[in-house]
């Protein structure tokens, strides 16, 4: 297996074209990476990672799935401290928007209105950028409230003048991000993949590192008392194994509804009907639901905390407790908001009404229901059930990290990939990348990395070279 793997990979370097793009993503991934390492002048960045370096093991949350996108640039004081993050804000804003105003779904249609929805997208990344850069600034002026960081003690700021390095830092973040949109575009125009979604896992693959040293420590810690054995190991690997295997089937698994079309004219031209599908993903949703559930969950129990800690008030106190990260009512709470904003997104993003137009007009139907209406009913009940399927699978991949962090004390760096928004971005970035990469093999009589081919040759009868997974 790790021979024909080998020989897949040998086999894209000697399309040149395909090399040449496998080569040019490479570099612009490692030009991003520079960005969480080089620090903004005036801050003391050093002193914060290495508080975030010792509590690497706790932290969880909003903050430790940003310093995952990030890469580790917010507790380096880097200038890639903001991420992609407020281009993919700006990016779902617009989705929602052109879901629910009829004017923008209409312009998101014609020809040229894509280009100018994302020329919008741009202008509102810069605006959000403004804003998450001040509030960034804010925070690294007092660590402390910073969720993650309140056991910080010191000063991260250098600079006499606070309002020049309030100004300072707010250009040189918006300038970082916009420097990462731009670099993920160049990379889906001239490279290989979704650029932003491999800027978004090449941060996350940075993590790697500690968490192998994590994952060591758990099984020979310095102290010499180790609290798991052969045992443990066994099971974390089949768990992992048991992960991965259960993401990418979800991940490609897709309900084929049957369509046909009826032969039809148009003008002194006659089409030919045919039989084709209309595909409807499991996981239609994606990674939106956790990331909503986890950012929203965190407002009220900060909220609580924050009054009761500040006006004595026993019952805030204990509600905050009880909407800890890991306790019972927060995993309740979690769970039934993945299941709602699972059927929220896939409610304003797909369209049964659309579709069914489309299909009429093209002289589409499904075998046994009625065109228009009908058509539209059965698709929404479609995919309501296979929705359903999805969020009970994104709920327990996105309770599996919480419960090995915070109930079976797994270091957090190494319970991070056994689940959660890091898998599933993970998974679905590099399946994307390895069918990109296997059509341009396919074009060239090459076999691909998800499936075997036939003959090769234009005839059918010339040489192929092999190399599957």
């Amino acid at each position: 297996m790790f021979a024909s793997i080998a020989n897949t990979f040998s086999n894209c370097l000697k399309i040149p074209e395909l090399k040449s793009r496998i080569f040019f993503t490479m570099l612009v991934l490692a030009v991003c990476r520079l960005e969480a390492y080089i620090r903004v002048p005036g801050l003391d960045g050093a002193a914060l990672k290495q508080f975030a370096d010792s509590q690497s093991s706790t932290s969880g949350g909003v903050l430790g799935m940003y310093s995952l996108f990030t890469g580790g640039a917010l507790e380096n004081c880097a200038l890639g401290a903001l991420g992609i993050m407020p281009y993919i804000s700006a990016t779902i804003v617009l989705q929602l928007l052109t879901a629910i105003i009829p004017s923008l779904s209409k312009q998101a249609r014609e020809e040229g209105g894509r280009v100018k929805i994302i020329k919008w997208g741009r202008y509102l990344t810069v605006l959000l950028c403004l804003g998450y850069g001040f509030g960034m600034a804010l925070g690294w002026e007092n660590p402390t409230s910073i969720p993650g960081f309140s056991g910080f003690q010191g000063s991260l700021v250098l600079y006499d003048s606070i309002w020049w390095y309030r100004i300072q830092t707010v250009i040189i973040l918006t300038t970082g991000t916009m420097l990462l949109m731009w670099l993920g575009e160049q990379i889906t125009e001239r490279g290989i993949g979704n650029g932003v979604s491999l800027i978004i896992t090449i941060g996350i693959l940075a993590r790697l590192p500690m968490a192998a040293q994590s994952l060591v420590d758990m099984f020979h810690p310095a102290s010499g008392d180790a609290r798991f054995n052969f045992g443990h190991a066994i099971l974390l690997v089949g768990l992992l194994a048991a992960v991965v295997a259960g993401v990418i089937a979800v991940t490609q698994s897709q309900r084929k509804i049957p369509v046909q079309y009826a032969q039809r004219a148009v003008g002194k031209k006659m089409y030919q009907g045919g039989t084709s599908f209309l595909p409807l993903r499991l996981n239609f949703s994606g990674v939106m639901p956790i990331i909503f559930a986890q950012a929203i969950l965190m407002i009220p129990q900060k909220f609580f905390l924050f009054v009761g800690s500040s006006y004595k008030i026993s019952l805030f106190n204990g509600i905050a407790k009880m909407l800890n990260e890991g306790s019972f009512w927060y995993l309740v709470i979690y769970t039934a908001m993945i299941l709602f904003f699972s059927y929220f997104w896939t409610a304003t993003q797909f369209n049964e009404l659309q579709i069914a137009d489309d299909l009429k007009k093209n002289g589409g139907y499904i075998p046994g229901v009625r065109p228009g209406q009908a058509t539209a009913n059965y698709l929404h009940n479609s995919m309501s059930r296979i929705t359903l399927a999805g969020a009970v699978f994104l709920t327990v991949i996105a309770v599996i990290p919480i419960i090995l962090a915070r109930i079976l004390n797994v270091p957090y760096a190494v319970a991070t990939f056994f689940g959660g928004t890091s898998m599933l971005i993970m998974v679905g970035v590099l399946l994307d990348t390895m069918r990109q990469m296997e059509t341009h093999l396919l074009m060239r009589h090459y076999d691909g990395f998800l499936r075997g081919g036939g003959r090769g040759g234009r005839g059918g009868g010339g040489p192929r070279l092999r190399g599957r997974l």
